[in-house]
């Protein structure tokens, strides 16, 4: 078996919560994307990360079924782990920083593959929502506090990959905190935080609490 370290990524406040990340920190060792595809089928987290190079932040990211140009928690997560001040994914170069015990990326929108972004009137529609058929990425949101950015969401794939309800979603955030134009704190699946800030020239900010999980 390959070595791998699994991280908890967008964590609550008192280090709850997250969505879980795999992360193959030597990725010389499985080269080809094939066999990358395989573990992270095999791993079956919602996304798994392989690091092409460290100390540049060149990283490589899988769901169970496809290769990611960029994710949200992926490249939080390896942000924190690498601790360096950019990550290089297939869409482009992403800022990262740590802040305390936040860690944050800076990214763009259109890096995004497409998602609905579906508004409900309150946060108990949100949580009663059952998961929906196949087919269409949603992320359910509704105000919990609109005067003060707060934000309920769930996210489903809607993938036939074993992930029904993605726990926290850092991409789908951003696309949100671009469509609303304003920096948001997103309470999202059973309890993770993800925070997030426009910055000038279409780029945003997302930002969580990370946690080594082993």
């Amino acid at each position: 078996m390959t070595d791998y370290d699994v991280l908890r990524v967008f964590c609550g406040p008192h280090g709850g919560y997250g969505n879980e990340l795999g992360v193959v920190r030597e990725g010389s060792v499985m080269p080809e994307r094939e066999d990358r595809q395989a573990f992270a089928e095999k791993l079956g987290f919602s996304e798994t990360v392989f690091v092409d190079d460290p100390e540049r932040g060149v990283i490589d990211i899988y769901t169970p079924t496809l290769r990611l140009p960029f994710a949200g928690h992926p490249c939080v997560g390896a942000g924190w782990l690498l601790d360096v001040p950019e990550l290089v994914v297939p869409a482009g170069v992403v800022g990262a920083r740590q802040d305390g015990e936040f860690c944050w990326i800076e990214a763009r929108a259109e890096w995004v593959p497409p998602r609905t972004l579906r508004q409900y009137a309150t946060a108990a529609e949100v949580d009663d929502l059952p998961v929906p058929p196949k087919g269409e990425w949603i992320y359910a949101w509704a105000w919990l506090d609109e005067s003060a950015g707060r934000v309920r969401a769930r996210a489903f794939p809607g993938r036939d990959d074993g992930i029904e309800e993605d726990e926290a979603t850092g991409a789908a955030a951003l696309l949100l905190t671009e469509r609303l134009g304003r920096a948001l704190n997103i309470t999202q699946g059973t309890g993770s935080q993800i925070l997030t800030a426009p910055q000038p020239e279409g780029w945003t900010e997302i930002g969580g609490r990370v946690h080594l999980e082993r």
